[in-house]
């Protein structure tokens, strides 16, 4: 009697591990006596108890952390680099049956794929042409995993870290270039200043009457202000005027 129930538990057993469910967002690879059988999608499946096993796979998007990789650069500059790979898995059997753990081998081959991709590269690039080596690595990537029904779906390079030195050169340069565009601007507004004024200079020398209201205009701004001395400007016509007289003066 006891026996039986033994043999009844047992059976129930087997009928409950036999019983799966499947969720939404993942694939059921199902294998009948070590060989690949089917792969089951969402909902609830009965496998037959003992001759087959089923593994999971995530079909979700998976965001792969790449740490820290020390780089050197084309033109001979040690960094260090880490970056973000977004990828999925579109066939969940080749992912099961081509690779042993695809995530960890996807891990690996992203850390190999930065290293060299940019160690082809040199520092300005890495610098300024970013996207460029994201795509680059990408296309790398997702030719190498797609046997294994991975699809990379972009690269991101986080953060390049930069030797104590070649941040200060950095910092010269760009402050040298800082003031080689302040130089460039200011020489550039005294240039259309100059322009101005020689135009100025042609309008008040055909019209007399407007040096001499621009002098008396100059007076006036003199005048507002709270200075304790207040020179007076004698326009260089009398001047001469005084010169030539004084010297008739002489002469007789």
């Amino acid at each position: 009697m006891i026996s039986l129930y033994a043999l009844a538990l047992i059976v129930l057993m087997l009928l409950a591990s036999s019983i799966k469910i499947i969720m939404e967002y993942e694939r059921g690879v199902v294998f009948m006596l070590g060989r690949y059988f089917a792969t089951y999608t969402k909902g609830i499946k009965i496998l037959i108890p003992v001759l087959q096993t089923m593994q999971r796979v995530d079909m979700r998007i998976v965001a792969l952390d790449v740490p820290p990789q020390d780089i050197i650069t084309k033109d001979n500059v040690s960094i260090k680099v880490n970056a973000v790979v977004m990828y999925r898995v579109m066939e969940a059997e080749k992912a099961i049956i081509k690779v042993e753990d695809y995530h960890y081998n996807t891990s690996q081959l992203a850390q190999t794929t930065l290293r060299a991709i940019m160690g082809q590269s040199e520092l300005d690039e890495v610098l300024s042409e970013m996207e460029k080596i994201n795509s680059r690595i990408q296309e790398v990537l997702d030719m190498q995993t797609d046997p294994w029904g991975i699809k990379v779906s972009s690269v991101s390079i986080k953060h390049v870290d930069l030797p104590q030195e070649m941040k200060r050169a950095m910092a010269k340069q760009a402050e040298a270039e800082r003031e080689r565009r302040a130089k460039v601007i200011n020489a550039e507004g005294e240039l259309q200043a100059s322009h101005k004024l020689r135009e100025a200079a042609d309008i008040m020398g055909g019209h007399p009457v407007s040096i001499q209201l621009r002098y008396l205009q100059t007076l006036r701004e003199i005048a507002s202000e709270n200075n304790s001395v207040t020179l007076f400007p004698i326009p260089m016509d009398m001047i001469t005027a005084v010169k030539t007289i004084a010297d008739k003066i002489s002469d007789k």
